[in-house]
C-alpha cells in the first residue's frame, strides 16, 4: 500500500512538473502566449512586410495562417482544435458567427484608429454597432476578360454575355457556391439572397447550359492563369481582378448591370482567443492610415479607410471599376446569412453544375 501511495505522490508531482513546464514554455513566447498572435486569413491577403512592421514595433511575433474559403474557415473555427487570436471572414460568416456565438465582443477603445474608417462601412446589418467585427477590405464581384480574345460585341455589360457561343472553353469561374450561384440569380434578374428552391433549379438548369464555355473552376490559381492568357474570361473579385490587372494590362474588369456582391471582409476575434490584448493591438496597427494603405496598394482590393485613401495613388483610388459610385453600388447586393439548410442547398445545386461540366 506505501508504494501504492508513493507512486501516486510520483504520478501528481510529474503532472504538475509537466503542466509547469507547458506553462512556462506558453509565457516564453509559444503559440497562445502574450508574446503572439496566431492569425487566421485568405491567401495573399495582406503585405508580409507588415506582419515584421508589427513584431518590430509591439515585439508580439505573429504566427499566421490561411483559408480558402470563408466555410472552411468557419469549420476550423468551430472544431476549436485550434486558437486563433484573429480572423478575417466574410459579412454572412460573421453573422453566423454571431448567431452561434463564437465570438469574443470588440473593444473599441483599444482600437483608438477606428476612428480612420469611413462610416459608410460601419453598422452594417451583419453586426450592428460593430460589436465583434472592424472593417478590412471590401469589393464587388464581376468579370475580367481580355478583349483581345473575345469579340467586340461582348462587353459584359450583362452576365448573360457569359453564355455566348464564342466563349467556349474560354471562362474560368471561381469555386465558391455562393459567388456561381449569385451570379446566376441575378443573370434571371433576381436576388442572390433567394431562398427558394425554384429559383434555385431555374438557374443551375441554366448554369449546366453555360458548361461549354466553361475551362475550369479553380480557386487562386485563377490569377496567374489569367495573367498568361490561359482563359479570355474569369468570374472573380475585384481585388484578384486588380492583381491580374497589374500584371497583364490587356485586361479590364466589369460589373454587369443586373447587379452583383457587395461584399465586406472584417477583423474578429475568436472566443477561444488566447491574446485578446494583442489582437486588438493588430486590428488597431492595420488600422493606421500608412499602414492601411500600403496594406491596399499590396493586396489590391479596396480600403474602407478614408485616412488611407488621401495618401493612396490617386490613379488607383479614382478607379470606378475598383471603387465605384454610389449609383453603381445601389445596384449590389450584400451577401445573407443564409442558414446552415439553405446553404447546404446552394451547395448541391453548385455541385450539379459542377459535375455537368466534361
Amino acid at each position: 500500500m506505501k508504494s501504492l501511495i508513493n507512486l501516486s505522490i510520483a504520478i501528481l508531482l510529474l503532472s504538475a512538473g509537466l503542466y509547469f513546464v507547458a506553462d512556462q514554455l506558453e509565457a516564453s513566447g509559444g503559440k497562445g502566449s502574450k508574446d503572439t498572435i496566431t492569425i487566421y486569413n485568405w491567401g495573399d491577403y495582406i503585405d508580409p512586410d507588415l506582419l515584421k512592421q508589427f513584431t518590430e514595433e509591439t515585439g508580439i511575433k505573429v504566427i499566421y495562417e490561411t483559408f480558402d474559403s470563408n466555410e472552411a474557415m468557419l469549420t476550423k473555427i468551430q472544431q476549436g482544435g485550434t486558437t486563433y487570436d484573429i480572423a478575417i471572414p466574410s459579412e454572412y460568416t460573421i453573422e453566423m458567427m454571431i448567431e452561434e456565438d463564437l465570438l469574443h465582443p470588440i473593444d473599441h477603445s483599444k482600437i483608438p484608429n477606428l476612428q480612420y474608417i469611413d462610416p459608410y462601412y460601419l453598422d452594417l446589418p451583419f453586426d450592428p454597432k460593430n460589436k465583434y467585427s472592424i472593417p478590412y477590405f471590401w469589393g464587388t464581384v464581376g468579370i475580367v476578360f481580355n478583349p483581345n480574345l473575345i469579340p467586340d460585341h461582348i462587353t459584359f455589360e450583362s452576365w448573360n454575355d457569359l453564355w455566348d457561343p464564342s466563349l467556349k472553353r474560354k471562362v474560368f469561374l471561381v469555386d465558391s457556391a455562393r459567388e456561381v450561384m449569385g451570379m446566376g440569380l441575378n443573370s434571371i434578374g433576381q436576388s442572390l439572397n433567394a431562398k427558394d428552391e425554384k429559383l434555385l433549379r431555374q438557374v443551375t438548369d441554366k448554369l449546366v447550359t453555360l458548361s461549354p464555355n466553361i475551362k475550369g473552376i479553380i480557386g487562386d490559381e485563377i490569377i496567374p492563369l489569367m495573367i498568361n492568357n490561359e482563359a479570355a474570361v474569369a468570374l472573380t473579385w475585384s481585388g484578384s481582378a486588380a492583381d491580374m490587372m497589374s500584371e497583364n494590362e490587356e485586361l479590364d474588369y466589369a460589373v454587369p448591370q443586373e447587379g452583383s456582391n457587395l461584399w465586406f471582409d472584417n477583423f474578429v476575434i475568436p472566443k477561444t482567443a488566447k491574446n485578446i490584448d494583442g489582437a486588438h493591438a493588430f486590428i488597431n496597427f492595420m488600422l493606421d492610415p500608412e499602414v492601411a494603405a500600403q496594406n491596399a496598394e499590396y493586396v489590391g482590393y479596396s480600403t474602407p479607410n478614408k485616412a488611407a485613401l488621401e495618401i493612396m495613388d490617386p490613379e488607383i483610388i479614382n478607379d470606378e471599376r475598383f471603387y465605384p459610385p454610389e449609383e453603381i453600388k445601389d445596384r449590389l447586393e450584400v451577401y445573407e446569412n443564409l442558414g446552415l439548410e439553405w446553404l447546404g442547398k446552394y451547395n448541391e445545386y453548385f455541385l450539379e453544375f459542377k459535375m455537368s461540366i466534361r
